[in-house]
């Protein structure tokens, strides 16, 4: 290769499917940083794409905006037994009839082994392998868009995983003035720093162009370290809100910073939506009465009204978890840019056991918690199963070849779930391929009893929010909350829909709200002429009349 501008090197001649790799300086063979196809894995060859070769069929395709949108997360190596990009397309005609919008991928970036949840590739410009690669990964968003989906991608620009990490071998691209709970953080404000902001920039520009994402998803922002004048994010958004207006940046972050999704000229980062770890913890404590780690922090009914009104509750109030203030006022910022969820991938897969909330609650605490998800006023999001209250655990896996790095991930694992009282015992295997099969769908259970019940319930949930207004209002305004702490009763009311959830063991007896009908119902025989009548853990949703 020869020496260009910038330190970049060149060299010709290469055409699509030829597999190369670099050397340095005489050193060991390296798969190129911006490989876009690992077809061995994360330590073979790279091989050249031809990404104008593909044949798109969604030129009709106009993205899909954050406001309104319903999120489903999934991971393609659990979503289908074959789990590839392939298998779960044959698996949309379900989201669609379910009534989401969005599918929100779970990292794809080339990752060391078969198996893992994503979050720790090496290789973030080539689609993993085992899934099948870059083909595959378009054949599946082009057949989402066919369908009417949105597609947005789990993206990580906070660390690399450990197994395929070459990067220091090519420049300055981590940084020992900063760390992160991985290790070394990327160079985002040193010496050499433009190169690296380039590398992770020109990779969501790339995901946005040659696989058509409608967005993606950012994880852990608040361990992005950068000092620079304009912050990484920021830049983030103004390129690939440049090249695409209508693509959706969502970060997922617990500080609780507005600065996110505030636009640039108001000195944000101009970011489209922001997580809500809040939402989910006061929901998540109330219903299951947990409170060890970061739940001591939540568990009252008054922290959950609070969320149901402003998705945070630190919001510059001090975190006893934490030991200082924690977060900002989100005054002025709109409801849709917050994205809550009941369940997701890190609040079911950092148990223990990896169990979801169908091992903790009766039906009508389940059904009380969709109500206050789908009806709510910001962006809800859903985990794969969770709209059949799937038995199927979601646990942590992974595949790594070295047996020390095995070993130690185990270990690791175990040590961390103890401060959460849980016995390391119980802690399954990550490098069990049991593990990793245990998590997968069982899509033959959909039509039990139990789980078509609850898969009727949020599909009726969905196509009531559908008949709804879109919220697009200042976070707080536009909403009603009432709490009773005492009797655990909460009514949660936006326009146009109210829900009462009994969560106490006393039945709840109250006039029918004028102007209201009973849509949706935990129990029946709820509604009682002039008389709504909640059994203790129930919900009723009900729906406004046409023209009230």
């Amino acid at each position: 290769m020869s020496a260009a501008s910038d330190d970049w090197w060149e060299a010709a001649g290469a055409e699509p499917g030829v597999r190369y790799g670099f050397s340095i300086n005489g050193g060991e063979v390296r798969p190129d940083p911006r490989s876009g196809f690992q077809p061995e894995g994360v330590l073979g060859p790279s091989q050249v794409v031809d990404h104008s070769a593909f044949e798109w069929r969604d030129s009709a395709w106009r993205g899909r905006p954050l406001a309104g949108s319903v999120i489903y997360e999934l991971h393609i190596g659990t979503f289908t037994p074959a789990g590839t990009f392939e298998s779960a397309i044959e698996r949309l005609p379900h989201l669609i009839d379910l009534g989401v919008t969005t599918v929100e991928i779970m990292p794809v970036a080339e990752f060391g082994g078969d198996r893992g949840w994503g979050y720790d590739g090496a290789a973030l410009y080539a689609p993993h392998h085992a899934y099948g690669g870059p083909d595959g990964l378009k054949r599946l968003v082009d057949a989402c868009h066919a369908a009417g989906l949105g597609v947005l991608l789990d993206a990580v620009y906070n660390h690399l995983g450990p197994v395929g990490n070459f990067l220091s071998e090519f420049g300055p691209y981590f940084t020992e003035r900063y760390r992160t709970a991985w290790g070394a953080a990327f160079n985002y404000d040193g010496r050499g720093s433009d190169q690296v902001r380039r590398y992770v920039v020109d990779n969501a520009l790339m995901w946005i162009r040659d696989y058509h994402f409608d967005g993606l998803r950012l994880d852990a922002v608040n361990t992005i370290l950068d000092q620079s004048p304009v912050h990484i994010l920021e830049q983030l958004a103004t390129e690939v809100h440049a090249a695409n207006p209508g693509a959706v940046l969502i970060a997922e972050s617990d500080a609780n910073d507005p600065r996110l999704v505030r636009p640039i000229d108001a000195g944000g980062y101009g970011l489209d939506g922001v997580w809500s770890d809040d939402w989910h913890h006061s929901l998540h404590t109330v219903l299951t009465g947990e409170g060890i780690g970061y739940y001591m922090d939540f568990g009252s009914l008054e922290s959950l009204g609070k969320t149901l009104r402003q998705a945070w509750v630190y919001d510059g109030r001090p975190s006893e978890f934490r030991g200082r203030v924690r977060g900002r006022s989100a005054a002025g910022v709109p409801s849709h840019r917050f994205v809550i969820a009941a369940q997701n991938h890190d609040q079911v897969g950092n148990r223990a056991t990896g169990e979801r909330l169908v091992e903790h609650l009766e039906d009508g605490e389940l059904k009380a918690a969709a109500a206050l998800l789908l009806t709510s006023q910001f962006t809800p999001m859903l985990f794969q199963g969770e709209e059949w209250a799937a038995s199927t655990p979601f646990q942590f896996f992974t595949d790594f070849s070295d047996p020390d790095l095995g070993t130690a991930v185990r270990e690791g694992r175990r040590r961390e779930f103890e401060a959460f009282g849980w016995r390391p015992e119980a802690v399954p295997d990550p490098q069990a391929a049991s593990t990793f099969e245990k998590s997968k769908l069982r899509w033959d259970e959909i039509d039990e009893p139990e789980h078509r019940n609850l898969l009727d319930w949020h599909r009726r949930l969905l196509a009531l929010r559908r008949s709804l207004p879109v919220v697009e209002s200042p976070v707080g305004e536009g909403v009603r909350v009432e709490i009773d702490d005492a009797l655990r009763r909460i009514v949660f009311e936006r326009e146009g829909v109210s829900v009462r959830v009994n969560l106490g063991t006393e039945a709840w007896e109250l006039p029918m709200p004028k102007g209201f009908t009973v849509e949706l119902a935990s129990h029946h025989g709820m509604a009682l002429g002039e008389i709504l009548r909640l059994p203790p853990r129930s919900v009723a949703v009900l729906k406004a009349a046409a023209g009230d």
